[in-house]
């Protein structure tokens, strides 16, 4: 250990001496900020030397984990520290104490629609003890040293940072509730990640869960229908209506030009508040060396590659919690019977002081399944009766692993070490994995911490309100008076209650492997991954028209062959959108005779390129009228071929614009962007834009319902010029190849910039490299990173 310590310190010095050598003016050795980069040292011991490079990467270089932590934790806060200030606020339950209880957080860490609420779920979490007992478990259940020791030095690194700068950030400068951390309050953030999927969606329903005031007032089971809470279940969870989602694939040598792996990344998470992404590489010579994205508080590179392997994740189909009903004691709503006896709930009784430090107090109630919750948000209630109440299972509050899993990832050198991480550490909640590697390999697996529901668990033990509700959404509701009815535990699985390894769907070494939030189904269309249990997904049911797009997009790439990182940049930018092609040449055709007095629209339709390229004029007109149409005319009856499971990416298709509501669709489109002053063959670039600085920067892109692979979502305000800020889509992109040298071939693009402060130099610069279509080229080998011309050297210490 003490040789390869030394052997550590050595390169360190090493690396350090050479940019420090002469190979820099003397204006490099400052921070992002401009500022002096040398920290004299203090009585705190950690240390890091970080190097910038364009656009504001930090290449952060140091000896042992600690150390790493530590230089993570100091450039995260230099870019971000009011986002990650508020986000600490959270998870240490004082949101009401300074911005009121009738507030809202940012929704990055939960579902919570008040700080009260959120307040009341995290501070019963903190004086539960939760991830304390978390970190108390040993690996693998528990998280390894590594990783304790990252989140011990992110904190001393955050802090550090707080103590010798000044914030310029108008978000919080001089803020009261920016204060220096714990290693304890990192854990918090990432147990927050972790339960996003599960008790997150719950956070207003387990806060708000009161037993009946009347024992007497009983409400029958058949009170909550079965039907809608069903669908509210099925829309809850998909994917279409998610804030999160991503686009990921890899190709295998078998593909490409120099028979070596290629691997491209497009998650679409928020452009703003605590679930953006952020850049840097983080090297520990001898021991890692990966570059990549973290969201925001989190110690490690969650998404990125090495010298060896690339991967990505994207937003899973798996339901990672369930439900069970509990049966009350008669005349006692806070007992529940199993088997036949009485159980007690656990009272947690939670305080917590609003803004002028008036104490709420309020009690949550647990069950040996976890906590019982009024509901999974405002559009699926669960009522607690004198007979009946809910009890939610979510297996990732019992884990602390995802970083782990990171960790894993930035240390493999094939896919076949990606699959022995997933393996081992078992810690992603809610994702699935896409990887590709230097010597041609393809990998996908939704390896992800799930209930243990069996198809046969569910068929025994669902109640007669689970047995509308799984089939529909993936969320088991089973019966908690039973015993039997319990998840038990898959021999290979680290914790109990959920699926081992070898129940998950795994495509290896496939021409391509694709994934856009749709089930592993179709991960490849020509070997289909079936015999998975419904609670990873469905199987031989509609795909999106994002997935039906890519899988056209990829499979045509995998067929042409000779692929190389530059496909990878064009299909990004393709811009294509499907639903155009399935349906514009019958919109054009129909046009006439449902807008005989807008001749002017038809033409730009029919002129329509069908893309959402930034120039395309036309665009913005079927974008507002797909939204419509989409919205107004139900899925089974916008087309005139319906869904074969023969042929799952061609169907559905011919649009149906006979359905009433395509006219309607069609002429408000057209009276929407006439009345806001928009003209019907405007580029899209006018009205789709974001504002940074008081420059207009346009955006491309489109909205899911459109199935555009460069996803945007953004806000319509069309007295404002047309869609002003983008809420989420397309967030941080790699494309990633190898040609046999020491170093990867790779592009990057942070969509949003690393830094939220708008005095920050790069609070905007990649976002205009985005609406320019245009890349990063990452530097990841010493010689790359010394080279470049943006070089500054910040060497940081406690």
């Amino acid at each position: 250990m003490a040789r390869r310590s030394r052997g550590r310190l050595a390169l360190v010095g090493a690396a350090l001496a050479a940019v420090t050598a002469g190979l820099l003016p003397a204006a490099a050795a400052a921070g992002p900020d401009g500022r002096g980069g040398e920290h004299r040292p203090s009585d705190r011991g950690l240390s890091a030397v970080i190097r910038y490079t364009e656009y504001g990467v930090p290449h952060i270089l140091a000896d042992g984990y600690a150390d790493l932590g530590f230089g993570t934790g100091w450039a995260q806060a230099a870019d971000q520290v009011c986002v990650l200030a508020d986000g600490f606020v959270t998870v240490n339950g004082e949101r009401s104490r300074h911005f009121g209880a009738a507030g809202a957080p940012d929704g990055s860490l939960s579902s919570a629609t008040s700080n009260l609420s959120s307040d009341l779920y995290f501070r019963g979490v903190e004086e539960a003890g939760t991830v304390e007992e978390l970190l108390r478990t040993p690996a693998p259940a528990g998280p390894s040293r590594e990783l304790k020791e990252l989140m011990r030095g992110w904190a001393a690194g955050y802090n550090a940072w707080l103590r010798k700068n000044r914030i310029t950030d108008p978000a919080c400068a001089g803020a009261s509730w920016v204060r220096p951390v714990t290693a304890l309050d990192v854990a918090r953030r990432g147990f927050a990640v972790s339960v996003l999927g599960g008790q997150g969606r719950a956070v207003d329903g387990i806060a708000a869960a009161r037993p009946p005031a009347a024992p007497a007032a009983r409400t029958r089971e058949g009170d909550v229908d079965p039907e809608r809470t069903a669908e509210a279940a099925r829309a809850l969870f998909a994917p279409s209506n998610a804030t999160m989602g991503s686009n990921a694939v890899a190709f295998s040598g078998a593909t490409t030009a120099n028979g070596r792996g290629l691997l491209l990344g497009n998650p679409h998470y928020p452009w703003q508040g605590g679930r953006r992404f952020w850049q840097s590489q983080q090297t520990i010579p001898g021991e890692l060396n990966v570059s990549g994205a973290s969201l925001l508080g989190t110690t490690v590179v969650n998404i990125g590659f090495n010298d060896k392997v690339a991967w990505s994740h994207t937003v899973a189909t798996g339901v990672p919690m369930n439900l069970h009903q509990l049966t009350l004691v008669p005349g006692d709503p806070t007992a529940y019977l199993v088997d036949g006896k009485p159980e007690r709930m656990t009272a947690r009784t939670v305080t917590v002081a609003d803004r002028d430090g008036t104490p709420v107090t309020r009690t949550q109630w647990w069950t040996r399944y976890g906590p019982v919750t009024s509901g999974l948000g405002a559009s699926l209630p669960l009522p607690w009766t004198a007979t009946t109440a809910y009890a939610l299972n979510d297996p990732n509050a019992a884990n602390l692993r995802g970083s782990d899993t990171a960790l894993g990832f930035a240390r493999a050198r094939s896919t076949r070490d990606v699959a022995e991480t997933l393996r081992r550490t078992q810690g992603l909640p809610w994702v699935n994995t896409i990887a590709a590697d230097s010597s041609g390999h393809s990998y996908f697996s939704q390896s992800q911490v799930l209930p243990r529901i069996t198809d046969e668990l569910a068929e025994r033990c669902s109640t007669p309100l689970g047995r509308v509700v799984y089939p529909a959404s993936g969320v088991a509701v089973l019966d908690g008076s039973r015993t039997e009815c319990a998840l038990g535990s898959d021999r290979d699985a680290v914790q109990p209650g959920i699926f081992g390894p070898s129940r998950m769907p795994v495509l290896r070494d496939a021409p391509y492997a694709v994934n856009s939030n749709d089930s592993a189904w179709l991960t490849n269309a020509e070997r289909p991954l079936t015999g998975y249990e419904r609670v990873f997904g469905t199987l031989a049911t509609p795909r999106s028209l994002r997935t039906r797009g890519g899988i056209e997009d990829v499979a045509g790439m995998a067929a042409r062959g000779r692929l190389t990182v530059a496909d990878l940049q064009r299909q990004q930018f393709a811009n294509r959108v499907p639903a155009a092609d399935l349906a514009a040449a019958d919109v054009v055709a129909a046009c006439p005779a449902a807008l005989p007095a807008e001749p002017e629209a038809c033409r730009v339709l029919a002129a329509w390129d069908r893309t959402m390229d930034s120039d395309s004029r036309g665009a913005l007109l079927f974008d507002r009228f797909w939204r419509r149409f989409t919205a107004a005319v139900p899925a089974a009856r916008q087309w005139k071929v319906p869904f074969s499971a023969a042929d799952p990416v061609r169907t559905p298709r011919g649009l149906d614009t006979g359905a009433a509501g395509f006219a309607t669709a069609l002429a408000d489109a057209v009276a929407e962007l006439r009345t806001a002053g928009i003209e019907l063959d405007a580029p899209l670039r006018d009205h789709q834009f974001v504002v940074r600085g008081g420059e207009r920067i346009p955006v491309s892109g489109g909205t899911e319902s459109l199935g555009v692979w460069n996803k945007t979502e953004a806000v319509w305000n069309p007295s404002d010029g047309g869609y002003t800020e983008v809420a989420h889509g397309t967030s941080h992109v790699q494309a990633v190849g190898w040609d046999g040298g020491r170093c990867p071939v790779a592009r990057t693009l942070l969509t949003y910039s690393q830094s939220s402060n708008p005095a920050s130099p790069h609070h905007a610069d990649q976002t205009a490299l985005y609406a320019g279509e245009r890349w990063v080229t990452s530097r990841f080998c010493e010689k790359d990173i010394l080279r470049s011309p943006a070089l500054k050297v910040v060497r940081v210490r406690g």
